[in-house]
């Protein structure tokens, strides 16, 4: 079975409010082997909700409607579906004495809009909310010849998230055919998107029963692997088959073939050899130093480090020599080394490591442009230096930065 999530509000299609529900439902429904293949965004316009809730049945045979359950006159998602599945939308007097009875418990009169939050559509199922004033609603009839579900749930995730686990999970159980999704993450490492995928596409085009998904980003690839069956078993197995074949062709680009990140990586390594990491960073400002110890137990590794800035203190906390600094600039191969190796010796560490750059807006020339980094590695027998030059803002120019002085850690413990 696919799905379709629903998202009703104004709020939702402005700069200040984001979708979160849709996420825990995807999640929640893929549990049950349900992929979800559509995601729509509507404002509170009665025909644009109606609309939206007739197509989704167009292409899906289950639909979620989260949002517009309020008590105001922008709450409208009732009213909507109502109106495309043409059933009465019917007030329950029960229900309605039962809020004033909340209300009564906080000694609070009822204002007389929320009775609206009674208005039930013939046929549906009341999913009890306790967390709000707004039940869900269930219905579930032929719609085109075929079986359909439809289901109105509370915007607040509060109230949404305890509804759902409790009253539709086990109703989805009992009516949906039983599938499984199994997926893999390999996450690739200073490969480019266009690179990668022309080594790959040859390989994962080959097995159309698995859904491959690239998602680039600074420094790093993920390719995302997913397949449904009726077995977890066979789907397993279909996504660990080609992950085996991507790996066989990617070889040592790929960092990490379960979701791990590549400072984890980099502490697997160093644990791995005994082995300990000291860093001197310039245009990087800390982050190396700081993504290395947000692993917890990376005082068993991680010796310590400096952020050399200024060219006095790439001497005095580095042991740069100031005239290297003279002939070559701050940002050059040399000095990325002299870092790398001054740093290694203060810190008494197994490896240096040091970055030095021009992380921009300002501060470029001719030969010295903006987005150019010197990455330096270090120990006791032997250095390498690797000069790139990264595009984007400064915020993305220091992360790209920060990702190649990792992975080259990576590939010097492998």
């Amino acid at each position: 079975m696919d799905a379709e999530i629903i998202a009703v509000g104004s709020e939702l299609l402005t700069p200040f409010r984001k979708d979160t529900n849709s996420l825990f439902l995807t999640k929640k429904l893929n549990e049950l082997g349900v992929e979800v293949i559509f995601k729509t965004l509507v404002g509170d316009r009665l025909e644009h909700i109606k609309n939206a809730v007739l197509q989704a049945l167009t292409r899906v045979d289950l639909v979620l409607i989260m949002g517009g359950l309020g008590p105001t006159e922008d709450d409208l998602s009732r009213e909507a579906v109502a109106g495309a599945l043409d059933l009465e939308l019917r007030r329950d007097n029960e229900f309605v004495a039962e809020l004033h009875k909340r209300f009564a418990s906080r000694r609070m009169a009822m204002p007389e809009n929320n009775a609206r939050q009674a208005d039930i559509i013939a046929g549906a199922i009341v999913l009890p909310n306790p967390r709000g004033t707004a039940p869900g609603q269930w219905i579930s009839g032929s719609f085109d010849g075929r079986e359909k579900i439809l289901m109105l749930l509370p915007g607040p995730p509060h109230e949404l998230e305890p509804l759902f686990e409790q009253q539709v999970m086990d109703r989805l159980r009992q009516r949906i055919p039983q599938s499984f999704i199994a997926t893999r993450l390999l996450k690739v490492a200073m490969l480019p998107e266009s690179q990668l995928d022309s080594r790959i596409a040859p390989i994962y085009t080959r097995q159309p029963l698995v859904e491959t998904t690239i998602l680039a980003g600074p420094g790093a690839v993920e390719i995302h692997l997913r397949s449904r069956a009726d077995a977890l078993e066979t789907a397993q197995h279909r996504v660990d088959k080609l992950a085996g074949q991507i790996e066989d062709e990617l070889d040592d680009f790929i960092f990490s073939t379960q979701g791990e990140s590549l400072e984890q990586i980099v502490g697997y390594y160093l644990q791995m050899r005994g082995a300990s990491i000291a860093v001197a960073e310039s245009c990087t400002g800390g982050l190396i130093g700081e993504r290395i110890t947000s692993m917890s137990g990376s005082s068993r590794y991680f010796a310590g480090g400096a952020i050399v800035y200024s060219n006095e203190l790439k001497t005095e906390f580095a042991d740069v020599p100031a005239k290297l600094i003279k002939e070559h600039g701050a940002v050059s191969r040399e000095v990325a080394l002299s870092m790398a190796q001054g740093i290694r010796k203060r810190c008494h560490a197994s490896i240096g490591l040091a970055v030095t750059g021009v992380a921009g807006p300002t501060g470029g020339t001719p030969e010295k442009p903006v987005g150019l980094v010197f990455h330096a590695i270090a120990d006791d027998e032997s250095a390498d230096v690797v000069e790139r030059r990264f595009p984007g803002d400064r915020e993305r120019v220091r992360w790209w930065a920060s990702q190649q002085a990792l992975d080259m850690v990576r590939r010097k413990l492998m």
